[in-house]
């Protein structure tokens, strides 16, 4: 059957930040982040949980991880270079992929450093447009028979809107590395943060450009597309020429108990065989009611990739 190559998708980390913002750095929306952290995250987001979460991660030894955004929370330099060492522990540049999620990418001022300090984790054989601080989306890594496609969806934004968009040039470079990716016969895993189809997101938190994303993925195909930002588990299937895509959403990486609608922290493992034709294994393990540790909680085939 060949190689079985094994990635990890954890999203949403929300480190702490080191330190408050300075008066160069404050704006409204900046302010009321401050406010949220104190009033709503920082009960919930633990750095012990995702500290549990990374010893369960190396004990797991995937081949490699891929974090799909919202390492920090109010975009200040101070908590990029903080995440940046985060991502140190996680694992070398060649073994992580990242995409930025909406508070990676918060507002102005600093918009665009976290595209420049994590670029090493956002570097590809293949690139697209350049960004604001040298990063490129989408990008391509290409890890024997998987190819890993990151997008971006962050851009800053109002108070209290949390959207994202992909926009017309991403699309477009996505459709035709898409198709190259498939005439190669690779399985194509595509990350992005915000959840990519319609109606998977509150409006004022959603992807704007969702209906045209979904059209490209419908026509080009990808085996898996991972995402984060709704702190919850999620599955939606797209069918597309060749096969099915599943869609995948994971929790927060932080999150040690359940509130509201954000569930308890849990990353997925995912089995990717060398035969196409073959389903892929996704592997969830959650961290345990006790909160000192993580375990199975299930094990689903998402179907077979190509039809035969």
């Amino acid at each position: 059957m060949g190689h079985t190559f094994t990635i990890a998708h954890l999203s949403d980390v929300h480190l702490p930040p080191p330190q408050l913002p300075s008066l160069r750095e404050l704006n409204a929306k900046r302010l009321l982040g401050v406010v949220n952290w104190f009033w709503r995250r920082r009960p919930h987001h633990t750095v012990r949980t995702t500290q549990l979460l990374l010893a369960d991660l190396a004990a797991q030894r995937p081949d490699h991880v891929a974090v799909t955004g919202d390492l920090v929370n109010l975009g200040l330099e101070s908590e990029v270079v903080a995440a940046r060492h985060w991502l140190s522990h996680v694992g070398p540049p060649e073994e992580v992929s990242v995409v930025p999620g909406n508070h990676d990418i918060y507002t102005d001022p600093g918009a665009g450093a976290c595209l420049a300090a994590w670029s090493s984790y956002m570097a590809g054989s293949a690139s697209g447009a350049e960004s604001a601080g040298g990063a490129r989306f989408p990008y391509v890594r290409r890890l024997g028979h998987v190819a890993i496609v990151g997008l971006n969806s962050a851009l800053p934004t109002p108070p209290f809107r949390a959207f994202g968009e992909i926009g017309h040039g991403q699309r477009a470079l996505l459709a035709t590395l898409l198709d190259q990716l498939e005439r190669e016969g690779a399985v194509r895993v595509v990350l992005i943060h915000h959840p990519p189809l319609p109606g998977l997101a509150k409006p004022d938190s959603a992807l704007r450009d969702a209906d045209q994303l979904a059209d490209v993925l419908r026509r080009h195909g990808a085996e898996l597309v991972l995402h984060g930002h709704n702190h919850r588990a999620m599955s939606t299937m797209l069918d597309f020429p060749n096969g099915r895509s599943s869609v995948i959403g994971v929790p927060s990486a932080s999150i040690a108990v359940a509130h509201g609608q954000q569930t308890p922290a849990a990353y997925n493992l995912y089995r990717i065989k060398a035969d196409r034709q073959q389903p892929i294994e996704m592997i969830t393990r959650r961290i345990t009611a006790s909160a000192d540790g993580f375990e199975e909680i299930g094990r689903v085939a998402l179907g077979s990739q190509v039809d035969a």
